[in-house]
């Protein structure tokens, strides 16, 4: 009885201790005790009093678009209607912009405001375009980056118009590396008045989209934390952390001083409550967890701040000890939906997992019981999972995370064999933990939901999001490398290193966001290989510079630690804390490249969020050469987020096949598509120009889903035909 009240009494903490609290890790990292542990503990819904009522939205806000997820409760939503169901066949490019400055893929939806588009371009410039002819009015040229990471791309996954108000002109808000700039929309021109002659330092690099309440703009960073800042003039307000420290609350969730637990999914605010929602994605390092044992505050978390003050309302765990890289990504979806008859205010988070949450707006209580289930132990020296993980009803899930035999690809005989013998090899599981040198396999790294997020339909409150389904095939392997000696000059090679990868590999090899850790290549790779990866590139991966051969040497030298002294054993290092590194993101294929299990492998999907039901789900994207082969068709990997219209139609690009589509927002059959100069890695935006609808998709190809035309710079509009 005494056990069965403990249980009770944890399930039912409201968002606090249970969500986050680290777990003991005497009894439950023994597998008997763990076992005798109940399969299942469900967070209660919140009670029909506790919900919050729908506050009224201001509906002309949702025929702009000064925000690259359409408005700041990111639904991506536009109530124009001249382009619908009945004419959406008649669709056309009314125009195509090249910003002629080089090709690399950009992830950015534009904005548009009075009649101009503002976005990025590959050549690190910010450019204003006529958005009904799709001229070119002016264009701010960044400085070159120091260093070649991902964030020092402007606007890398957003931008954000502020309109000012009766003493300070209104301006473009974007992240670029290590600042926040504040652009004249009228002229291009820095803001002389804003920060450092129209900068702001963000100390963790800025890579979202700033939602703005009141005189306050809130961002997070890249590598870390939550900002406030005072948008007329840049000053730093506030800062939270995200990885809870020193006497701060969830604390007690990391064993010592740890990074990760970074915004780069997305914000949303709540205009009406003064409340701003930021996704968190999961712990570093990626897939190794020794080194921070415990539930790890607020990584996977959907937070709810005061975007005034930066002060905690409440927060939401998804994983707990993340050893997966199970993000939850996107920005969270300001919804509103029928419950018991009445109207309620709410907000949505999802995973790579697949897992789907939607939460109260107010108190974050989940809308529907949110179920635990029990995870297994890990048998990997100095790792402690936790006990239970997210396996929720409703929603119904996305997708599910864990791979089982049963889904092995039967394409041909070939594949299948191919991918049984590998599947043979390997563990998997609901949230199996690593064992040291064994393939782990699961539905995560380019599953489930993915960064672009969701679109809502604020008419009907249903959400349409993509997803992925790809399984990952990770290794974490024991490591046997140790720094160079600070005594010990580096040597060429490793000169060489911090000139040309460092940026995206790290200072320590470990690898920085989706670029993998290099440590303990030599285990798995080739000079040979190397060597063709640079010269070639792969996925986000661009072609190295050329080197010298003598530079190449030096280089391969310093990479299979061919030119270092023999490592030393350090007296610090923790025995019951060995060191392990994972060999980067690979995926269960077949022979020849494709997916290892059945499709589909992409998919487009329709919630009603009132019921938490999936009211449709299509395959989003076609392999045409498996088409040709009689293969019905499959849905693709893809990496562009959907937007929806009041004309009752779903607008989604991002896949392989380099198309954007229309889709009928009831049924999900597919109405029109186009094809692009370059696949389209971002959601389309919507808009009114002149009279006329226009959807314009951000165009440059590259990056995971680069399609068969490789990089580019292209922005491409689309509107009815001018009788």
């Amino acid at each position: 009885m005494r056990q069965s009240l403990l249980i009770l009494l944890l399930a039912t903490l409201a968002i606090g201790r249970l969500l986050a609290a680290s777990t003991p890790p005497n009894p439950l990292d023994d597998p008997a005790a763990r076992a005798a542990l109940p399969e299942f503990q469900v967070i209660p819904a919140a009670l029909p009093h506790e919900l919050t009522p729908a506050a009224e939205v201001d509906a002309a806000q949702f025929s702009r678009w000064p925000r690259s997820q359409g408005d700041n409760g990111s639904r991506r939503y536009s109530a124009l209607t001249q382009i619908n169901r009945a004419n959406v066949h008649r669709l056309v490019p009314a125009w195509t912009y090249r910003s002629g400055d080089g090709a690399r893929n950009t992830q950015c939806t534009p904005i548009i405001v009075d009649g101009v588009m503002f976005a990025p371009t590959p050549g690190r410039a910010l450019v204003a375009v006529d958005a009904a002819t799709g001229k070119e009015k002016w264009r701010y040229q960044l400085a070159p980056a120091p260093r070649a990471r991902a964030e020092d791309w402007p606007a890398r996954r957003g931008l954000t118009y502020w309109p000012g108000d009766a003493d300070n002109a209104p301006r473009i808000l974007f992240g670029g590396g290590d600042w926040i700039y504040a652009i004249d929309p009228q002229t291009g021109r820095l803001l002389p008045g804003f920060g450092e002659r129209g900068r702001t330092a963000l100390p963790t690099a800025g890579t979202v989209s700033v939602v703005v309440y009141r005189h306050v703009f809130v961002t997070t960073g890249v590598n870390g934390d939550i900002y406030g800042y005072d948008v007329r003039d840049g000053k730093p307000l506030w800062r939270f952390h995200t990885v809870a420290r020193g006497g701060e609350f969830g604390a007690e969730t990391w064993d010592g001083p740890q990074a990760g637990a970074n915004g780069w999914s997305g914000i949303s605010l709540d205009d009406a409550r003064g409340l701003v929602f930021i996704a968190l994605g999961a712990p570093r390092p990626d897939m190794v967890g020794v080194g921070r044992l415990g539930d790890n505050l607020f990584s996977n978390c959907v937070l709810a701040l005061d975007a005034l003050t930066g002060e905690r309302r409440w927060h939401f765990q998804l994983v707990r000890h993340d050893i997966w890289d199970l993000d939850a990504v996107g920005p969270p979806n300001l919804v509103t939906i029928e419950r018991d008859g009445k109207r309620i205010d709410a907000v949505t988070i999802f995973a790579k997992s697949g897992t789907l949450a939607l939460l109260d707006r107010t108190s974050g209580k989940p809308i529907f019981p949110f179920r635990l289930r029990r995870a297994p132990v890990s048998t990997l020296p100095g790792e402690r999972t936790a006990p239970y993980q997210p396996d929720p009803e409703l929603p119904e899930q996305i997708s599910r995370m864990e791979f089982e035999p049963s889904m092995i690809t039967d394409r041909s005989p070939e594949a299948r064999a191919f991918v049984e013998a590998q599947v043979a090899r390997s563990s998997y599981g609901f949230y199996q933990p690593f064992t040291e040198g064994k393939p782990n396999l699961f539905i995560g790294s380019r599953g489930g939901a993915e960064w672009s997020g969701a679109a809502v339909d604020v008419a009907t409150g249903r959400l349409y999001i993509t997803s992925n389904r790809w399984v990952s095939k990770i290794t974490v392997l024991a490591n046997d490398e140790r720094p160079r000696h600070p005594r010990t000059p580096p040597t060429e090679g490793e000169k060489i290193y911090g000139r040309t990868c460092i940026a995206c590999h790290g200072a320590n090899r470990e690898g920085v966001g989706v670029a993998p850790p290099l440590i303990g290549l030599k285990s798995r790779s080739t000079d040979e290989a190397v060597i063709a990866l640079m010269k070639t590139g792969r996925g986000a991966m661009p072609p190295s510079p050329p080197l010298a051969p003598a530079e190449e040497k030096a280089l391969l030298d310093f990479l299979f630690r061919r030119d270092q002294p023999p490592p030393v054993a350090s007296a610090t290092q923790d025995p019951n804390r060995p060191l392990y590194v994972f060999d980067g993101f690979q995926f269960l294929v077949d022979h020849e490249g494709y997916p290892g299990i059945k499709p589909p492998w992409g998919l487009l999907n329709c919630y009603d969020l009132s019921t938490g039901k999936i009211l449709w789900r299509v395959p989003l994207g076609e392999l045409e050469e498996l088409t040709k082969q009689g293969v019905p068709i499959t849905g693709s990997q893809n990496l562009g987020g959907a937007t929806v219209t009041a004309g009752g139609l779903v607008f989604v690009a991002g896949t392989e096949d380099e198309k954007l589509r229309a889709f009928d927002v009831d049924t999900g059959k597919e109405l029109w598509s186009a094809k692009l100069p370059f696949a389209g890695t971002a959601a389309p935006a919507v808009y009114e120009a002149g009279g006329r609808q226009f959807v314009v998709i951000t165009a440059t190809g590259g990056g995971r889903v680069g399609g068969k035309s490789g990089a580019g710079d292209a922005y491409v509009a689309f509107a009815l035909p001018q009788d």
